[in-house]
């Protein structure tokens, strides 16, 4: 006994129309026209190898081998401002010299100041898409990295003084040569990283609260 033939057309994909006596899949007849298989799988390849925990590892290290070794620049713009170094900053000729005590305190003060912009800098640029906040991880090794880029900002400077600075008699002080007096002052930079990321990620979520 045979059945009735239906009137419905039986859908037909005309892409796959070449293929050898093969049945085409449920899903392969109804793809949309528009629908690319290498678009698709290309968005997938990026995704997925964003999501490698391999990538993402070094693309965290690499950012903490940039913010650590920031320091060095800004070891040397701290001796060519400071009073004592160069003393770009004030240009006075009494505060050129390691032996005048009042410039001691500015001394510091401009290191502070560097390690301030430093750390916002840093904490700003984290976020870079500016929406949500950035992952725990990349917090901690962006502070890390900002802890690690002060010390070896402040070696940086001291030796700077002691290559191009005149030559200074410590034996009254220690502080007459090119150096940092107060140490809390190395806090800043990671410091400012962390304020600055809390500050950008509740700035985001108030933007754009999260849906209901």
């Amino acid at each position: 006994m045979t059945q009735p033939a239906s009137d419905r057309p039986v859908p037909q994909n005309p892409k796959h129309s070449g293929d050898a006596g093969g049945t085409p899949a449920y899903a392969e007849l109804y793809r949309p026209e528009g629908d690319s298989d290498g678009a698709g799988r290309g968005t997938m390849a990026v995704r997925a190898r964003s999501s490698v925990p391999g990538v993402r590892d070094r693309a965290g290290w690499q950012r903490f081998a940039v913010i650590a070794a920031t320091g060095i620049p800004v070891g040397l713009v701290w001796w060519l401002l400071a009073p004592g170094g160069l003393n770009l900053l004030t240009g006075d000729p009494a505060l050129a010299r390691g032996t005048n005590a009042e410039g001691w305190l500015p001394r510091d003060l401009v290191l502070a100041g560097l390690f301030l912009l430093a750390g916002c800098l840093t904490g700003f640029l984290l976020n870079g898409k500016r929406s949500g906040s950035p992952a725990p991880v990349t917090v901690v090794l962006a502070v890390a990295a900002g802890a690690l880029g002060a010390l070896i900002a402040w070696q940086a400077g001291v030796l700077a003084g002691q290559w191009w600075g005149a030559p200074e008699d410590t034996a009254p002080n220690a502080s007459i040569a090119f150096s940092l007096r107060s140490f809390a002052v190395l806090a800043i930079w990671p410091a400012a990283v962390a304020i600055s990321v809390f500050v950008t990620s509740l700035v985001s979520l108030l933007r754009n609260p999260p849906a209901q």
